[in-house]
């Protein structure tokens, strides 16, 4: 009998060991390479408040004011103010002739940084601070304000009237913009833009400092000498994707370094490479001085196409340590992909100019083929899934700490092209 309640004992011990090691929450730390691991967010993250942008200034019939592209808060600043910024401006597609084109409703459209104020559960304008040229006219606007059309034919898509039958000019000063950094040295705010890919440093007045272009393309600038030209990026950068330059940018607190990523991998070629580069720029000099293999997550294994898993914005908490926001091409149900992960570059490996190892590029490598010449990527470790909270939209683009306890999230709701009833709004969470 005491044999017996003994083994029974035994028995039952080895079930609450098992039961309490399946039951332990993963770190779901990822060294690139790895297989991916299902996970969630951390049970003591909490949603404190959400703020939609109430009644956006009309731009023109059915098309209001956007923003969202990017999310910044300010050391200093009040907990409830932030800055964002609109991208290029409304634009859609139509189908004409047989051909896909990108239309233009508003060509004379400026990109713009907004400072806003949440409060009371709603998000309002405080300030719009429009682009423009220090000096002289951007040739479509015949003003000092600059506009978000591209830059060049072929390397650009046509801009298309509203209509799609007519070409609009185009604008060699011209920006998508996206993320939005601010250095606190010299006290000047720097966006990331999708075309070329490129950087661009601005005043808090929206006057244009300079612009950081890959290299190679330096002629192509020629007919925009209002702005100085500095071609310190690595030129493997115009093999981007259409629409899928620098979609983040952000700086360390001490203002010594940029960080930036492009939106998905570069076309380097195809577009089904999950390897997308980080880059590092010291900002005294405007120089890349390192480069980080980001692995994405298997679009193929979420249903989706490679090219449709992307990173959307970048948080520096401190030079070896940045929050990355990735995302899917979905919305509601349908998304599968809306985290924000914090990783860290100390142990990887920098890849600046190893475009190339035994004749592959590194978009042409897998994660075991990046491993297998010596290649250690930035570790990846999840802070926050949005999608257990029912985050109902498809861009959650702009991402900040307040704090270093809140996590602020804004989606672009893209004018309201697609959806006007669909809305900007900025969400809070505070993490443990």
């Amino acid at each position: 009998m005491k044999k017996f309640m003994f083994l029974k004992v035994v028995v039952i011990s080895i079930i609450c060991i098992a039961i309490f090691a399946c039951s332990r929450p993963s770190t779901n730390k990822q060294q690139e390479g790895n297989k991916e691991k299902k996970s969630t967010s951390t049970p003591s993250v909490k949603l404190i408040g959400k703020y939609p942008l109430e009644n956006p200034p009309k731009l023109s019939k059915g098309i209001h004011a956007a923003m969202g592209s990017s999310l910044l808060h300010l050391p200093g600043d009040p907990d409830n103010i932030f800055y964002s910024s609109s991208d290029r401006g409304p634009n859609g597609k139509l189908t004409v002739n047989s051909e896909e084109r990108r239309t233009f409703p508003i060509p004379m459209y400026t990109p713009a940084v907004y400072k806003i104020e949440i409060s009371k559960g709603k998000m309002k304008i405080l300030e719009q601070i429009k682009l423009k040229l220090p000096k002289g006219s951007d040739p479509v606007t015949g003003n000092s304000f600059i506009t978000g059309l591209p830059n060049f034919k072929k390397s650009d898509e046509a801009p298309y009237d509203a209509k799609g039958k007519s070409v609009l000019s185009y604008d060699p000063y011209g920006l998508d913009t996206e993320g939005l950094a601010y250095n606190p040295t010299d006290k000047t705010f720097w966006l990331s833009d999708e075309y070329r890919p490129s950087l661009v440093q601005i005043k808090k007045d929206g006057t244009l400092v300079k612009r950081l272009i890959p290299s190679g393309m330096e002629s192509k600038f020629k007919n925009a000498p209002l702005i100085p030209i500095k071609a310190s990026l690595p030129s493997v950068l115009t093999k981007r994707m259409e629409n899928k330059g620098f979609e983040s940018v952000t700086i360390t607190p001490d203002g010594r370094y940029l960080f930036t990523m492009t939106q998905s991998a570069l076309s380097n070629p195809g577009e089904n490479s999950r390897v997308v580069r980080i880059l590092k720029i010291n900002l005294k000099n405007s120089k890349v001085i390192a480069g980080y293999a980001y692995i994405t997550a298997n679009g193929q294994r979420l249903g989706f196409e490679q090219k449709d898993i992307g990173v959307s914005d970048l948080y520096a908490i401190n030079e070896h340590n940045l929050l990355v926001d990735e995302r899917d091409s979905e919305k509601g149900k349908k998304a599968k992909l809306k985290k924000i992960y914090k990783i860290n570059f100390q142990g990887a490996t920098n890849i600046l100019g190893k475009d190339n190892d035994k004749g592959k590029t590194l978009e042409q490598m897998n994660a075991k083929g990046i491993k297998a010449v010596g290649i250690k990527t930035v570790a990846k470790e999840e802070v926050l899934n949005l999608l257990n909270y029912d985050y109902p939209y498809e861009k959650a683009e702009g991402i900040s700490l307040v704090q270093g306890k809140k996590l602020a999230v804004i989606n672009d709701n893209d004018f309201g092209m697609e959806d006007s009833n669909r809305k900007t709004e900025l969400w809070l969470f505070r993490l443990p």
